[in-house]
């Protein structure tokens, strides 16, 4: 065996990395690989210390065939450990040069890739339903219609039309550059209000806004944050209720809630993913208001959570705040 003591570490930026890196060098005789050294992540990620861990056969480190295999012939795998998935390269050893392993941790990476592939195909699905509805009115209005009949198909029309451009909003929001300001809560409430008042009327219902507050965000991105929470509780809540958009200061943040009078959620935690409706939602959805909301939030670096309280849901989120304005 040719490992023995670890050599000096003039290299020590590796143990920087995020990546755990494991060098190791053949045996003599054709055994086993040899370690020759980890770094900082490497030891966290097999729980063996990096002094422990030189002059030790590959396989007693990291434990799995799989891996040793990878390193006496070279390439790449992905491999799921406990629940996460690893991103597996591996150089071969000869020539006196070491070889090495390097694992990388892209279990976030693979989720977020998961999501985005879902919500293509879920706003794609989306999509079909207002093109049918336009192609519909035009090709009734080819006809020389009564004038209220015609107006009432324009009027359809517009609707798809407004339907269209919000879905175009949900599929670019993620993608757009933030322009973050330091603007008062009250601007986009005023906002969201004239948008949302058509809806509200139709509804019967009424909607509310709470204390203004300053706070640090991009204007158009809160704005979809808010009417994509005030819509999910005017079409899942009651008809003719109350639907009120309460805020509060938590230290450095600004908590908006929005709440409405619906029957109690249950299980939340699945609501923000991607294409994931309430039990019992009925009617027309495609389940990505909410992921859209979260991937916004999380984009600022706030949270957002589902709750009932007071006897009523409450979907709530956080966003720096820059002050309060009485």
């Amino acid at each position: 065996m040719t490992g023995t003591a670890a050599p000096p570490l003039p290299d020590a930026w590796i143990d920087a990395l995020g990546q755990a890196v494991l060098l190791f060098e053949r045996a003599a005789e054709g055994g086993p690989p040899v370690v020759r050294r980890v770094n900082a992540a490497a030891a966290r990620l097999w729980g063996v210390p990096q002094e422990r861990a030189a002059g030790r056969p590959l396989l007693e480190v990291v434990r799995r065939h799989t891996l040793e295999t990878l390193a006496e012939r070279g390439g790449e795998l992905e491999l799921e450990m406990a629940g996460r998935t690893l991103r597996c390269v591996a150089t071969r050893a000869g020539g006196g040069t070491p070889g090495a392993l390097i694992v990388e941790d892209v279990t976030e990476h693979r989720r977020r890739e998961a999501e985005l592939r879902e919500a293509a195909a879920v706003l794609s699905h989306e999509f079909r339903t207002p093109v049918a509805g336009l192609r519909g009115v035009l090709e009734a209005l080819e006809y020389d219609l009564p004038p209220e009949l015609a107006r009432k198909f324009v009027s359809q029309g517009l609707q798809e039309v407004e339907r269209l451009g919000r879905l175009v909003e949900d599929l670019a929001v993620g993608f757009r550059p933030t322009r973050a300001r330091t603007l008062p809560l009250a601007e986009a409430f005023a906002r969201a209000g004239r948008l949302l008042a058509p809806e509200v009327a139709a509804r019967g219902a009424t909607l509310t806004f709470g204390d203004d507050h300053l706070v640090r965000a991009d204007p158009d991105k809160l704005l979809q944050v808010l009417l994509n929470l005030v819509e999910n509780a005017l079409r899942y809540g009651p008809p003719a209720s109350a639907v009120e958009v309460a805020t509060a200061a938590r230290g450095t943040w600004v908590e908006v809630a929005v709440l409405d009078h619906g029957a109690p959620l249950g299980e939340t935690s699945s609501l923000f993913r991607a294409h994931t409706r309430g039990p019992g939602a009925g009617g027309q959805g495609s389940g990505m208001g909410l992921y859209i909301v979260r991937s916004i939030v999380e984009g600022w670096g706030g949270q957002v959570w589902a709750e009932r309280r007071e006897g009523r849901n409450a979907f709530c989120f956080t966003l720096p705040g820059g002050g309060h304005r009485d």
